[in-house]
């Protein structure tokens, strides 16, 4: 592989490039933010040509996802280019024509002389992409200057390493393995993140006698989610005021769930703890977000003795988002594992922490205790009875100690701004690649 340079440009005169590949904008989901926030820093250290290669807006539409309404996406910075490369081929391709367009795209990239750095978010299947285009790369004997870095999250082990394990599919698990471990720097987004990997890994080889879970071991580093500090830092309460107006809302007159709405999220035991909350009688629970959940948890809200008091709100975006954290009574999470997903960090709870406002009720499933260390209010998964017991205590508490709780939040979260986030990971890849990576 050729040297990349320690400048923003090389001997050429070429410019240096970040490319991430992930799900990005409008998909809501903390690491489609977590990349924009990556691509912000990078230009601020000096990379020139900073690009997300993502999905078409038509696929994404008809994927069932979770979107962002496109008007409430903010714009990024000048000098970020949101690629979303065409399908290739017509009917007769049955599956991956996206895929086809992704990894062509990245081949392209490449292969034109420019030093890059390329970072894929979600390993199914953005690293397998970039590993099939690298492949492709190199085959052309044009001179390819790329190092990589992918990075795990929950999905990945939960949705395609654990199950195919536990499933017994050798091929699909070695598959996603063997591109993880193929980058410069794999890295996981906590270390709960990186013992269910390692875990998973071991089922593997205990059946077919592979080494991967020891590579794990010995490669994979943490890399928590890279988070704008400054989107939380500066809200400032005039705006509260006026954005909580807009919505009929006032400050710790409600309480706030704002994620996406999964039956991994505990929003059901959420609903049930409200309702069993003595201190909560007079207050609103909103619950902002979409999912696959839904429908069916505004059906459930319905019946309730409270539904006049329980609003749904699936058109936040991106400016609203802090001042909604910033004037909740309490902002509630109670995240419980499921065989589809495990929380593996907590965005937004970081987000939250960040904001200020009411005290922070979660649970230690997966990575958050690490999102959160111990300015939190631990419940036990799927018991509404504790959630009910913590917003009285949360809705009740004395001001003072209040922003106490709130400051102690906000010092812990300050710890995985974007920033720093960035830089780390640059210092990690240069010691891995031996390289010099960070451009003057």
């Amino acid at each position: 592989m050729a040297v990349l340079k320690s400048k923003a440009c090389n001997d050429n005169g070429l410019p240096r490039r970040l490319v991430i590949v992930v799900r990005a904008d409008p998909v809501i989901c903390g690491h489609s933010g977590e990349a924009r926030n990556l691509a912000e820093v990078a230009l601020q250290r000096g990379f020139t040509d900073v690009r997300i290669v993502t999905w078409p807006l038509d696929l994404l539409a008809t994927s069932g996802l979770p979107l962002k309404p496109l008007d409430g996406v903010l714009p990024y910075s000048k000098g970020i280019e949101v690629e979303r490369p065409e399908p290739v081929g017509d009917y007769k391709v049955l599956d991956g024509r996206y895929l086809a367009g992704m990894t062509a795209r990245l081949v392209e990239l490449f292969t034109d002389g420019i030093p890059t750095v390329c970072m894929s978010l979600y390993l199914s299947p953005h690293t397998l992409a970039v590993s099939e285009a690298l492949r492709a790369a190199r085959s052309t004997g044009l001179p390819v200057a790329v190092a990589t870095i992918a990075e795990a999250v929950g999905s990945d082990v939960t949705n395609v390493v654990r199950s195919c394990a536990a499933d017994g599919r050798f091929g699909a698990a070695a598959q996603v393995l063997s591109a993880y471990l193929n980058s410069d720097l794999p890295v996981a987004v906590s270390e709960y993140t990186k013992d269910l990997i390692i875990s998973s890994a071991e089922e593997v080889d205990a059946r077919h006698g592979t080494p991967f879970a020891e590579r794990c071991r010995q490669r994979v580093a943490i890399s928590y989610p890279a988070i704008n500090t400054a989107d939380y830092l500066g809200v400032r309460p005039e705006q509260t005021v006026e954005v909580l107006y807009r919505r009929r809302l006032t400050r710790n007159g409600y309480v706030l769930f704002l994620s996406r709405l999964a039956r991994a999220k505990g929003v059901d035991d959420l609903i049930a703890g409200f309702l069993g909350s003595s201190a909560c009688r007079d207050l609103t629970l909103v619950i902002a977000g979409n999912g696959p959940e839904a429908q069916h948890l505004r059906e459930l809200a319905a019946t309730t003795s409270a539904a006049d008091r329980i609003r749904f709100l699936d058109d936040v975006d991106d400016d609203e988002k802090p001042h909604l954290m910033a004037g909740c009574a309490a902002f509630v999470l109670p995240s419980k594992p499921r065989p589809e997903f495990v929380e593996t960090f907590g965005i937004a709870l970081v987000e939250k922490m960040l904001a200020g406002g009411g005290p922070v009720i979660t649970t230690t499933t997966g990575g958050i205790g690490e999102a959160v260390g111990d300015t939190a209010m631990i419940v036990p998964v799927s018991s509404p009875v504790a959630i009910a017991d913590a917003l009285d205590l949360a809705v009740t508490m004395p001001g003072e100690e209040r922003a106490e709780m709130a400051e102690r939040a906000r010092e812990h979260a300050l710890q995985f701004d974007r920033t720093c986030v960035f830089d780390q990971l640059l210092e990690r890849l240069a010691q891995t690649t031996e390289r010099e990576l960070s451009p003057i």
